[in-house]
């Protein structure tokens, strides 16, 4: 990886990975993730000795509050230290060159959601919990412009209130995923890179909160995140669990991982885990368990 390619005495020219850190889903991840979150990576250690070596598991104990000495969790402190917007910018662009899980070679839309669903146009299509500025619900509208019902956005106010240019499609709701659900019997509900940011206990609060709002034999839950194999794993997934680990005290999950969440403790059915491609990301499609329907 080279910054600069030199061309002559006193002479250089840009390379495609500077030139791509004026791009703002790419320069502003740096500071974003740098600026903000490096030291929880370098003095894990030191958390960690003081704890007795065990596997983080408190969303409000953290090797990033413990190295920067606060009481904020990651999204707050990168609020408070100003790097909000260029977090946005990070969640916008992270998927870049992916193949999107609304994609039909990754996601069967049409025949897992779009028939069979409620044709009233004020019913609650697709409800995208914790979705940032919206860029997952605009991508989906390019893909299915001709979708039944609503798109809902949902995510807390400091981030929804920075929203400058939104799909008219899309409807914003201010919410905080740890409170009840306002939406209720959605066709589906999505998140995309939320439930890795928390350990399983806060993810089942999080899960509570949806599985009530899902109306039996109608509703899927579609988690949008890595699937980590027990053999054979992508250096980037497992390098995002380390990051996980030192910022939130979270982690990325297995298959086992996902089952035990999803299953045995948030009560919650998985019908298929698709993925998108080696090394992708996969959509875990769940719905309520048969005695609940």
């Amino acid at each position: 990886m080279g910054y600069l390619i030199e061309t002559g005495e006193d002479e250089y020219r840009l390379t495609n990975y500077t030139k791509a850190m004026s791009i703002p889903a790419i320069g502003n991840s740096y500071l974003a993730m740098l600026s903000c979150g490096s030291s929880g990576s370098i003095r894990f250690h030191e958390f960690s000795r003081k704890r007795g070596w065990v596997n983080p598991t408190d969303a409000k104990d953290t090797a990033l509050m413990y190295a920067y000495g606060t009481n904020m969790d990651v999204f707050k402190w990168q609020q408070f230290l100003g790097y909000g917007t260029h977090f946005n910018d990070h969640m916008a662009g992270y998927d870049l060159g992916r193949l999107p899980w609304m994609d039909p070679r990754f996601y069967p839309v049409k025949e897992r959601l779009i028939d069979g669903a409620d044709t009233d146009p004020e019913a609650p299509f697709l409800v995208d919990i914790a979705g940032n500025v919206g860029h997952d619900l605009a991508r989906f509208h390019m893909f299915h412009p001709s979708f039944p019902g609503r798109l809902i956005l949902e995510d807390l106010p400091n981030v929804i209130s920075t929203i400058q240019d939104l799909d008219p499609a899309i409807i914003r709701i201010e919410y905080d995923f740890h409170t009840e659900q306002p939406v209720k019997g959605a066709r589906a509900y999505y998140m995309h890179n939320t439930l890795h940011d928390w350990p399983d206990e806060v993810c089942h609060g999080i899960l509570a909160q949806i599985k009530a709002a899902m109306k039996p034999g109608y509703s899927r839950l579609l988690i949008n995140e890595y699937v980590i194999p027990e053999t054979g794993a992508y250096w980037e997934a497992t390098a995002l669990d380390m990051v996980m680990l030192t910022l939130m005290s979270a982690c990325e999950r297995t298959r086992t991982g996902w089952y035990n969440l999803v299953e045995t403790r948030a009560g919650l059915r998985i019908v298929k885990i698709w993925c998108g491609g080696k090394n992708s990301q996969s959509l875990i499609e769940c719905e309520l368990p048969e005695d609940e329907k």
